[in-house]
């Protein structure tokens, strides 16, 4: 399953509209902010039909995944948008990731929980809010916002640098900080990032991650930035996102499928974003002197016009000379 999707649910009382456009999508939020409720119209379209006085507006079929016989119906099922709640204890599993991964779906998981088997992006974490478009005709309105959209607070000229493990990324920003007086640190893994955190100074930190893939760790990371100011957030899509967003690669299609990367990766090949964009970096750069391996740094990236070229994609943070 591929591409972006608007979904509408609605009756005469309330109005639901959000686009989606990544096989995860998570919902968070406290009681009381109409997730539940979401979750009910859609079932009760589900099950009544048009006698329901629901409309559910979508490209592509909006279904309830909920009940002991969950995986059979996802190994019957393609090309559909499944909606499920925390009420539905599966999914947490490991059973329920391995379904995902290997299912042609989206799903919309609304739950207050952190789902550490799923790698889902910090872009695709939501809450719901009422507007007041329908305020004159009693009509809530309601609209998915991002709820870390303010994690980064950047520029920062970091003394030291996180990363999430100790591939090509690491050891892209160990040789920059190696030459610019920067310690640079892996965490190896991103589950161990918090953890590292808690150990460290008063010096300006800046972690740098996967974006596509932290969200599990973003609830805790993000509370943690907010006692300690001294540690910054920069999570890019991945560090080939950033290779393939330079310029430093050619071709012409390379902008489009930036811009709009869900038109152009299949959710049954690819778990996550990251997954897809080590691909097309891969691919690309297989028969040239850029030769990209994801386990160790081809040292062709760290030629200084290589090398300058990535720096000047990360917006907010600044690698000086000497610090």
């Amino acid at each position: 399953m591929r591409g972006k999707y608007k979904i509408v649910v609605k009756n005469n009382r309330l109005h639901y509209e959000f686009e989606i456009k990544r096989n995860i999508t998570v919902i968070r939020g406290d009681s009381a902010t109409g997730k539940t409720t979401l979750i009910n119209m859609l079932r009760q379209s589900e099950n009544l039909g048009a006698s329901s006085g629901i409309e559910v507006v979508c490209s592509v079929p909006c279904r309830i995944l909920e009940g002991p016989n969950w995986k059979l119906i996802l190994e019957n099922s393609s090309g559909t948008i499944f909606f499920t709640d925390e009420e539905n204890t599966f999914i947490n599993t490991e059973e329920f990731a391995t379904a995902v991964k290997n299912s042609d779906n989206y799903y919309v998981l609304i739950t207050r929980e952190n789902l550490y088997n799923l790698p889902y992006s910090v872009e695709e974490i939501y809450g719901i809010h009422c507007s007041g478009k329908y305020h004159d005709t009693k009509k809530m309105y309601n609209q998915m916002y991002q709820i870390y959209s303010d994690y980064q607070e950047l520029p920062i000229v970091p003394e030291k640098i996180i990363t999430e493990d100790s591939n090509s990324g690491y050891e892209f920003f160990k040789a920059v900080g190696k030459e610019r007086e920067i310690v640079c640190e892996s965490a190896g893994g991103k589950s161990n990032i918090f953890q590292l955190l808690q150990k460290e100074g008063q010096e300006p930190i800046c972690v740098i991650a996967d974006g596509a893939a932290i969200g599990p760790e973003m609830d805790r990371l993000y509370k943690y930035t907010l006692k300690k100011k001294n540690i910054h957030l920069y999570f890019p899509e991945s560090f080939e996102w950033l290779i393939l967003s330079s310029g430093l690669i050619q071709g012409k299609d390379i902008q489009s499928i930036l811009e709009n990367p869900e038109n152009y990766l299949d959710s049954r090949e690819y778990f996550s974003w990251e997954r897809f964009f080590t691909s097309v970096l891969t691919e690309r750069t297989k028969d040239s002197y850029l030769r990209y391996n994801k386990k160790k740094l081809n040292e062709r990236y760290l030629h200084e016009k290589n090398k300058e070229m990535i720096l000047g994609r990360i917006k907010g943070v600044k690698f000086l000379i000497g610090k």
